[in-house]
């Protein structure tokens, strides 16, 4: 059957009406906007039609319509209009990024809180590196009998170094040889690559300065798994309360569980390879916990090999046309900010351990 524009407008105005009202919408409701000239019967027959598509649901025996995932989607594809940000609402946004964005290495907490009150929604915000972090070149000094020092160039021009002491006298050709196998084998790869047999080969080339490799191995895989770990916050669950669809305490309960770490953490491999906006409507989320939900994410450049996401969690009636615009101005203003090179950079440097023995 085919989605004639007579059935694009009348499920268009089914979802604006259900996102305004969270209550099922009629034929009665639609006949009555100013820029629909159709018949109360011509409209019932198309909802009848978009029911049977799959674009549309009816919760109970009433006449009343709900979009269904599929009529979400379409919307968010063609049919929604764009939401124009008043005067007020980019001043807010602007105001309080700049007042409370003073410290870089908070941000991920403090963006999360900001798009969660502008949104009225729960808020996500994540930042992570775009490529993976490496080791350059390993260096080995000498620092006296049975202590020396381990130095790490990574790949982002950071360096890091560990003083490691064992029970053993080496000389600085022991240590030579270790230093051009390590940088022979193990530079640019990822902690994934620093497997069990990488280990056994090195340390049979390691000659007397063998036993120094699996202290080698453990601190630059902790040290890159650092590096590269996403730094995520979670603000606002409690907005979802004040939505008519988590008014069952059980439903609610379910929810606001699920919006951990771990049913969130997969979100940012959606927008790997994504420009723009993305948007996951209901049973599209790759996390069965958010299957009830609808998540829109949007990436911003924090600079330094850095990048940043944002995003929020709410029911699948949600105002995707603001909701869409708001995260996209967020993240185009965020992104302005971290371009200005007085603004610090959030990086963590990880710091060495100089005396820690092992």
């Amino acid at each position: 059957m085919e989605l004639t524009e007579r059935k694009k407008k009348v499920l268009r105005s089914i979802v604006d009406l259900y996102i305004r009202t969270a209550e099922p919408v009629g034929s009665k409701a639609i006949a009555e906007l100013p820029d629909m000239n159709y018949s109360s019967a011509t409209i019932r027959n198309e909802m009848a039609e978009l029911t049977a598509m799959g674009y549309l649901e009816q919760p109970h025996t009433s006449a009343g319509r709900v979009p269904s995932a599929a009529g979400y989607r379409l919307y968010v594809d063609e049919l929604m209009a764009d939401y124009r940000l008043s005067m007020d609402e980019t001043r807010s946004i602007n105001k309080a990024i700049e007042e409370k964005m003073q410290r870089v290495d908070q941000m991920v907490e403090k963006v999360a809180k900001m798009v969660s009150q502008a949104t009225d929604l729960p808020a996500i915000s994540m930042a992570s590196r775009r490529y993976g972090v490496t080791v350059k070149r390993f260096e080995l000094i000498l620092a006296g009998a049975g202590s020396v020092i381990l130095v790490m160039m990574l790949s982002d021009d950071e360096v890091v170094n560990k003083l490691i002491k064992l029970p053993l006298n080496l000389g600085e050709g022991d240590l030579k040889l270790l230093s051009a196998v390590l940088n022979a084998t193990m530079t640019q790869l990822t902690p994934e690559e620093f497997t069990p047999g990488l280990m056994d080969r090195v340390m049979n080339s390691a000659g007397a300065a063998a036993s120094l490799v699996p202290v080698v191995v453990d601190f630059t895989t902790d040290t890159l798994r650092r590096q590269s770990s996403t730094n995520m916050a979670v603000a606002g669950h409690v907005r979802l309360l004040d939505q008519p669809e988590y008014r069952d305490i059980d439903k609610a309960q379910q929810i606001l569980t699920s919006l951990d770490e771990d049913a969130l953490s997969n979100l940012p491999a959606v927008m790997q390879n994504q420009n723009g906006t993305k948007v996951l409507v209901g049973p599209e989320n790759i996390s069965e916990e958010l299957k009830d939900t609808s998540v829109v994410m949007t990436k911003f450049d924090i600079g330094d090999g850095l990048q940043g996401m944002i995003g929020v969690v709410g029911p699948t009636r949600m105002d995707y046309a603001k909701v869409t615009a708001r995260l996209s101005y967020f993240a185009e203003s965020l992104s302005k900010l971290f371009a200005k090179p007085e603004q610090p950079q959030l990086s963590q440097a990880v710091e060495g351990e100089p005396h820690k023995e092992v």
